[in-house]
C-alpha cells in the first residue's frame, strides 16, 4: 500500500517558513488567508498585539458556491471595505502556504480592488 504525501502538513511547514520573515503591524497589518475545499476565509491580523482586526469569509450571508473564483474575489473586496473602515490602507499578504493561483490571486485581486495597497 503506498502512503499519499499529507499535502496539508507541507502547506504548514510552508506557512510557518513565511510567517518566520513576515508580521502584521497596527499600521500595516497581515492579511491571512485560508482556503478549504468549500471556502474560503481572510483575516486582517495586527501580529504586535495579537488581534484580529476584520475578517471576511464566503460562509457569511450572500455567498452563494463559496469555493469558486468569484466568491473569493467577492471575499476580497469585502476584506477591503471592511478595513478601509476601520483605517487601514496597506497590508502585508500572508497566502498562507498556498500557491499564489486561483482563489488565492483572486482573492489578493479583490483586495486590491478595494483599495488595499501592497
Amino acid at each position: 500500500m503506498v502512503k499519499k504525501p499529507d499535502t496539508n502538513a507541507a502547506r504548514l511547514k510552508r506557512h510557518k517558513r513565511v510567517r518566520g520573515k513576515l508580521s502584521g503591524t497596527p499600521e500595516r497589518p497581515r492579511l491571512n488567508v485560508f482556503r478549504s475545499t468549500t471556502n474560503i476565509y481572510a483575516q486582517l491580523i495586527d501580529d504586535v498585539a495579537g488581534v484580529t482586526l476584520a475578517a471576511a469569509s464566503s460562509i457569511e450571508k450572500g455567498f452563494e458556491g463559496g469555493g469558486n473564483k468569484e466568491a473569493a474575489k467577492k471575499v476580497g473586496l469585502l476584506i477591503a471595505e471592511r478595513g478601509k473602515a476601520k483605517g487601514i490602507t496597506s497590508i502585508v499578504f500572508d497566502r498562507g502556504g498556498y500557491v499564489y493561483h486561483g482563489r488565492v490571486a483572486e482573492l489578493a485581486e479583490g483586495a486590491r480592488e478595494g483599495g488595499l495597497e501592497f
